[in-house]
């Protein structure tokens, strides 16, 4: 079962945290409150889609330092900042970090939801890009070491009897093999294995003949 959107308000000021909840789920979110960054990483990894509502300046850990340990551990759920005390310096390094927005308190209920809505709608997308990756992976991860190199010549364009030649074995071998790697990738042309190259970050090899 796929596990409904969340949003996490992560702020140590009770009033914010309870009229933010309340916001949210007035506007039919699934909201979860945590009185510091602490508190939200003991909480047990969120495999869902959602967003995390982050105060800049808390007691212990600040939004900035809960930002990097989510990075360092490969937790990509989208940060919209908030803050009573930012700057424009502050708000710019926070988004090239990855952060959807920087908004500074007091700010309008109605951006605060459209900016939901928007780091939601990205964690979709980033989520079906990374699922599809982790596909291709697991496809490419069951082709033999010699299938894994047909493959990576195949890319390039080369007929089966000039990849025969590049690695000296014979065209009928090249063929087989090709037949399984399209077989274990689930493709249909070459176009297929380009693209899924070009998604793994697969480069072809270089060639010895022209």
């Amino acid at each position: 079962m796929t596990e409904p959107d969340i949003v996490f308000v992560i702020d140590d000021d009770l009033s914010v945290r309870r009229s933010l909840i309340y916001l949210l789920q007035s506007a039919d979110y699934n909201a979860e409150p945590f009185e510091s960054a602490e508190k939200f990483l003991e909480r047990q990894h969120f495999p869902g889609t959602g967003c995390i509502i982050l105060d800049v300046r808390m007691s212990g850990m600040s939004g900035f330092d809960l930002q990097e340990e989510l990075s360092r551990a490969d937790y990509h759920l989208p940060i919209i900042f908030i803050t009573g005390h930012g700057d424009i310096p502050m708000g710019v390094d926070a988004i090239k970090k990855g952060a959807v927005d920087f908004l500074t308190k007091p700010f309008d209920d109605d951006q605060l939801l459209g900016v939901v809505r928007r780091a939601i709608e990205l964690d979709r997308r980033t989520r079906a890009k990374y699922d599809a990756l982790q596909a291709i992976r697991l496809r490419l991860a069951t082709l033999t070491p010699r299938e894994y190199e047909i493959f990576r010549f195949v890319i390039t364009g080369l007929l089966n009897k000039q990849i025969a030649a590049e690695l000296n074995i014979a065209e009928q071998t090249v063929k087989i093999h090709r037949g399984r790697v399209m077989e274990k990738l689930g493709a249909y042309s070459v176009p297929d294995l380009v693209r899924m190259a070009e998604k793994a970050g697969i480069s072809p090899p270089d060639l010895k003949t022209a």
